[in-house]
């Protein structure tokens, strides 16, 4: 059987998905796309304009016209690729707590959706593509021809959340942190355009019970 030459890597926020997919794009040589990386710099730009989140028409007008380039890491600071929003390197502002908070709504309106998966699904076709997201087995790249779900409680994705924050020198309270998660995975299970959920032909695995390295061994082993 020849390696998969479309790879679907889809689950809640902080459950593993960009670490395995990393991992796997390095293994396999192939491309390492984050999907999620285009939602947070659409909420990056919004906030940065001053545009009211809940203004589903200015934020999918946005999402229509800024420029958002995904490339490989040109500066060893951890980071799995360069996002730049017209031009800018907005890379680690995305990951900001403010976009954060506000960027389950506005990955939910179906504008902003259309425009972002129209370039998601153009550049999934290339092949040699590891795809990481939220929909992307179900809506994105049904046609994948491996795809992958991971799971966690919203506790342990918290932890590991808050860690992340910790080490990048940040500061965050814990408890703020699960509350985010937790109002995030309603949305995102909630949303009337392409919720959170496994597709019928994914493999789940639970990642709080299995550790990063026996994730990627057994998704590893799916694919050779």
């Amino acid at each position: 059987m020849p390696i998969p030459n479309i790879i679907a890597i889809d689950g809640p926020a902080a459950s593993g998905k960009s670490t395995l997919g990393r991992r796997l794009a390095d293994s396999l040589g192939y491309l390492f796309f984050d999907t999620g990386v285009m939602y947070r710099a659409v909420t990056w730009g919004a906030l940065q304009r001053g545009l009211e989140i809940n203004d589903e028409a200015a934020v999918t007008n946005l999402a229509e016209t800024a420029r958002i380039d995904i490339r490989p890491p040109t500066r060893e600071d951890g980071r799995a690729c360069d996002v730049l929003l017209d031009g800018v390197d907005i890379t680690w502002e995305t990951r900001r707590s403010d976009v954060e908070a506000n960027v389950s709504p506005v990955s939910a309106y179906r504008g902003v959706r259309q425009a972002l998966a129209a370039q998601q699904r153009r550049i999934g076709l290339r092949g040699r593509v590891i795809m990481v997201g939220r929909d992307i087995g179900t809506v994105v790249l049904p046609e994948a021809d491996l795809k992958i779900y991971l799971d966690a409680s919203a506790e342990e994705r918290a932890r590991r959340r808050y860690q992340e924050i910790l080490q990048r020198g940040g500061q965050a309270d814990y408890g703020q942190v699960l509350d985010g998660v937790r109002k995030r995975d309603e949305i995102d299970s909630t949303r009337a355009v392409s919720p959170l959920r496994p597709a019928g032909d994914a493999v789940i695995l639970d990642s709080e019970k299995l550790n990063a390295d026996e994730v990627f061994t057994k998704v590893e082993a799916l694919c050779r």
